[in-house]
């Protein structure tokens, strides 16, 4: 389940995990919680930035929740050449309609990722955001503008936890979808590919970027 504010020991804001999909709130909720340093809730708000925009800011509405850290996570596309199903991606700032949004830590994310999951290529670079599935030349288009990857949540998401008060925000992504590797169908994922299986190992970075950023405010 997830932690609420206010337990026992509670000593720092908490961390809301954002993602947009069951089957990604499903592997977020079944990683390691152990390493956690404040209460964590992770949040699926639903497909598309207008959903993300609003599941986020109910979030952060709720009592105790007002101060907390945003990731936004899932999985993308990634847009890159050589990009693989189950590489991560570490967004430097996500962008969207409403501008860039400038993330947190990258580096100690990219450093906690790496430490945790031996092997997995981890990219940094923007994330641009879109409100629908990107295939073929608009992919193209997209990384000519320099983003390494895509999804239709991770701007607006960030966007407006930035918008509702100042807070570390980040953005981790795990390739399913890359130019030599286009998925048909999300539903693929559930048999059980790479990217499901990086998902759940996402958390204890989360918390170790979580414990290293984030200082009580008020």
């Amino acid at each position: 389940m997830d932690r609420p504010p206010g337990e026992p020991g509670t000593t720092v804001p908490p961390l809301l995990v954002a993602c947009a999909l069951g089957i990604e709130r499903l592997a977020l909720r079944g990683g390691d919680r152990g390493e956690a340093p404040g209460p964590v809730r992770v949040v699926r708000t639903g497909m598309g930035p207008v959903h993300a925009a609003r599941g986020v800011s109910q979030a952060l509405g709720r009592e105790g929740w007002h101060g907390a850290a945003v990731i936004a996570s899932g999985f993308c596309a990634g847009l890159a050449p050589g990009m693989h199903p189950g590489d991560l991606v570490v967004a430097e700032e996500t962008r969207g309609p409403g501008g860039a949004t400038a993330c947190d830590g990258t580096d100690l994310l990219v450093e906690a990722l790496t430490r945790a999951l031996p092997g997995r290529t981890v990219h940094t670079g923007p994330l641009t955001g879109s409100d629908h599935v990107v295939r073929g030349p608009e992919r193209a288009a997209l990384a000519a503008g320099g983003a390494i990857a895509v999804d239709m949540e991770s701007a607006a998401t960030l966007g407006t936890a930035r918008a509702a008060g100042p807070r570390p925000v980040a953005a981790v992504r795990v390739v399913v979808d890359a130019p030599e590797h286009e998925l048909v169908r999300i539903g693929t994922v559930r048999g059980g590919i790479s990217a499901f299986r990086v998902l759940r190992a996402v958390l204890p970075p989360f918390f170790e970027w979580h414990r290293s950023l984030l200082l009580p405010r008020r």
